[in-house]
């Protein structure tokens, strides 16, 4: 005997797809149809399904599903941090863009470590995803064999791709820094800084795009670039304004690597009673909500991260689905929000 007498598969303590079928008055197959694909059944249909469902506590057997469907029903997501605005505004936009598809996220924070991407994406691969979201183009030579290896879709997000061999959805991040320091410039800005932390390889693209600029201009000083790869907070940022007033006395604007760094520079100056833009401008980069609301609020550049996600997630769903893309190197753009602090 198979099942015991209240219906539940022996010794799982679980409903059966066969249970809820007879409870909705539906044939098996139906029940699996309204719970995979509802829109192929009538409303009323649904409707003796979801509260079969209800009544008997059923949960899904996704691995069962999984070997008959040949599709896992997971998505792998990796982002480089679970706390910064950036990243939580790309996984909003993700989990949009797949809440009506039947997909779960399988969501998994590298702490901008490559071994820890490296981990995960092993971990992650057990569950055979049917596709694969990840954080920018730059990954550790062990992550990068494992991807040439993949027979399943991966997209990368917040910066673009030279090729057209890797899926991208996102904006320059070298465009992004060349249009921040060309505006410091034409705001007549001559001995500009560049200061980063954390490093990651979004970072390092702004600099690049800093250097071009400022080489462009005539006007590139090795010594101008101040790089730690502490983790980036706003306390850092004060730290670090300390140093550029310290060793760079002759700086008269800063271009911090993204908006945290920033406001802890404003906050420094506001302290020590050092007039922004007046005796220094500053400029930050991602332009998160506080960021207008500084005083003197921030110049910065203002990032698509909302769309990122969801464009990425629906590229990525489309592939799933065999259809052939639009564009496989998707440019969102960015804005330059020009402020007091400048």
């Amino acid at each position: 005997m198979s099942k015991s007498s209240t219906g539940k598969g022996r010794g799982t303590g679980r409903a059966t797809l066969e249970e809820v079928a007879r409870v909705a008055g539906v044939s098996t197959m139906t029940a699996s149809r309204a719970l995979s694909q509802p829109q192929l059944v009538s409303s009323a249909t649904r409707a003796r399904v979801e509260r079969a469902v209800l009544e008997l506590g059923y949960v899904p057997n996704r691995a069962a599903r999984a070997l008959a469907s040949r599709q896992s029903r997971v998505i792998a997501v990796l982002v480089p941090s679970l706390s910064n605005a950036v990243f939580t505004a790309v996984l909003d936009g993700i989990q949009d863009a797949v809440e009506a598809s039947q997909y779960q996220l399988l969501i998994g924070n590298t702490h901008y470590s490559d071994s820890e991407e490296e981990k995960l994406l092993r971990t992650y691969l057990q569950s055979d995803p049917d596709g694969i979201l990840l954080p920018g183009l730059s990954h550790s030579p062990e992550v990068a064999s494992m991807l040439e290896t993949l027979r399943v879709p991966v997209v990368a997000m917040m910066d673009l791709a030279e090729t057209p061999s890797t899926l991208s959805v996102g904006f320059s991040q070298l465009d992004a820094g060349m249009a921040l320091t060309r505006h410091l410039l034409g705001k007549g800005y001559r001995r500009i800084a560049f200061v980063g932390a954390q490093l990651d390889e979004r970072t390092l693209r702004r600099a690049d795009g800093w250097r071009q600029a400022m080489r462009e201009a005539g006007l590139f000083d090795q010594r101008l670039e101040i790089m730690t790869p502490a983790p980036s907070t706003v306390a850092l940022g004060a730290e670090l304004m300390r140093r550029v007033l310290a060793e760079l006395p002759d700086a008269d604007a800063v271009f911090f690597c993204n908006d945290d760094l920033a406001h802890g520079a404003i906050f420094h100056c506001q302290r020590a009673g050092i007039p922004v833009p007046g005796r220094i401008a500053v400029a930050g980069f991602n332009d998160l909500p506080a960021s207008s609301l500084m005083l003197p609020s921030l110049t910065t550049v203002d990032t698509p991260r909302y769309q990122v996600g969801y464009q990425a997630a629906s590229l990525l769903l489309d592939l799933i689905a065999g259809k052939t893309p639009a564009a496989r190197r998707i440019d969102l753009g960015f804005t330059l929000r020009e402020r007091e602090s400048t």
